[in-house]
């Protein structure tokens, strides 16, 4: 009887500990496989704001076919984010579609037949909703990020987390914060 307790103990302790490694290799798997869900929506909304661009181009290249420098800004920071693969990556084609963004609004301040056009209307107030659904998913994967990250490195998660193969992810953050502290101007 006196040698079952302390097997009892350590069988109870060994049976502590393996739940809450199962328990805690779950939120691990699950947090990361949010993170990857919410980087697939952030990918979905730039893929569908770089679809707009074309079509905003042709409405302005109709009334200012001589800004050649912006659309081919703008062509080069949508091709830009097309290929971006990483978060990093993301944000700093993001700083450059800002960027090539607001010039091609300021150009077509310029035309105000241009403003009066349903179709640029319209490419407008999609461009808008698709702006505003990059931030709330930019928002979601960085609350995600921030979850997982913290799990990772908690004590005493931290002792075995990075040899289980998970690893901190990176946040999407822009490197210029002027360049996305408004969505670009879309009212005329």
């Amino acid at each position: 009887m006196e040698i079952l307790i302390p097997i009892l103990i350590v069988v109870a302790l060994v049976l502590i500990v393996g739940i809450y490694l199962w328990a805690t290799y779950n939120s691990l798997v699950s947090l990361g496989v949010r993170v990857d869900e919410a980087w697939s929506d952030i990918t979905v909304q730039l893929k569908r704001r770089a679809d707009l661009i074309p079509n905003l181009i042709q409405s302005v290249k109709g009334y200012a076919a001589h800004e050649r420098g912006v659309f081919e800004d703008v062509t080069r920071a949508r091709a830009e984010t097309l290929s971006a693969s990483t978060p990093g990556e993301a944000s700093a084609a993001e700083n450059h579609m800002q960027a090539a963004l607001k010039s091609i609004f300021a150009v077509a301040e310029a035309y105000p037949q241009l403003q009066a056009s349903q179709n640029f209307l319209q490419l407008q107030s999609e461009l808008v909703d698709t702006e505003d659904k990059i931030q709330a998913s930019r928002r979601f994967f960085n609350g995600g990020v921030r979850e997982l990250n913290t799990k990772i490195k908690i004590f005493p998660n931290n002792l075995f987390a990075r040899s289980l193969g998970f690893r901190e992810r990176e946040f999407f953050e822009v490197t210029e914060p002027a360049a996305i502290a408004e969505p670009p101007r879309v009212q005329f």
